[in-house]
């Protein structure tokens, strides 16, 4: 068994060397939850990686939990395209206020929206849930869980991200440090790729 856990990041490095066109054709997402960090991955490989905060109040997709959904997500809308950095927005809509990083006794969501889509069972509510990755003020708490669900980054991170990304981006949050979930992610995109190219 633990030859086998070893032997998956091989897996997905032949599977990239065999067919490199169907391996993570386009940039997705990785989120480890124990790292607290988020990584852009492109064929196969991590480009960059950004500290974020999860949930405070754990894992799963139940309704008022606060809870950060696991698993297969994408990017159903992206809000904030030309705000400055530290805007500030209510209901997905910008405020005129704008704050500086650990600005003192606020905590809201700042700078850019991804709002997320649950891909699975178990992430399906994440949509209604309004489950963002964002920016937030209270940067001093990024890289442990602080959270009410959402995936929070530092503004100047989460306007880099944006740019990076787009409409349909698959994002993959897994309970697993970051090389074991960037491996998963990028054989489950691959399986999903010879599935379809099957089709």
């Amino acid at each position: 068994m633990r030859l086998l856990h070893l032997a998956v990041p091989a897996v997905v490095l032949l599977a990239a060397v065999l067919s490199p066109s169907r391996v993570m054709a386009t940039p997705s997402l990785v989120v480890s939850v124990p790292d607290q960090t988020l990584a852009l991955v492109d064929g196969g490989l991590v480009k960059e990686r950004f500290p974020v905060s999860t949930s405070r109040f754990g894992l799963g997709d139940g309704t008022g939990s606060y809870a950060t959904p696991l698993g297969s997500l994408e990017i159903a809308s992206k809000i904030g395209a030309n705000a400055p950095l530290g805007a500030v927005f209510k209901s997905r809509k910008m405020t005129c206020e704008i704050l500086q990083p650990n600005a003192a006794g606020r905590d809201p969501i700042v700078t850019r929206i991804l709002w997320l889509r649950g891909l699975e069972r178990g992430n399906a509510r994440a949509y209604s849930r309004d489950i963002y990755i964002h920016g937030t003020p209270v940067e001093q708490l990024i890289g442990r869980p602080a959270s009410f669900g959402c995936i929070r980054m530092r503004s100047r991170d989460i306007a880099r991200l944006f740019s990076a990304v787009s409409v349909g981006t698959k994002i993959a949050v897994l309970n697993t440090g970051l090389s074991q979930a960037v491996a998963q992610a990028t054989l489950a995109l691959h399986a999903r790729g010879v599935r379809l190219a099957a089709n």
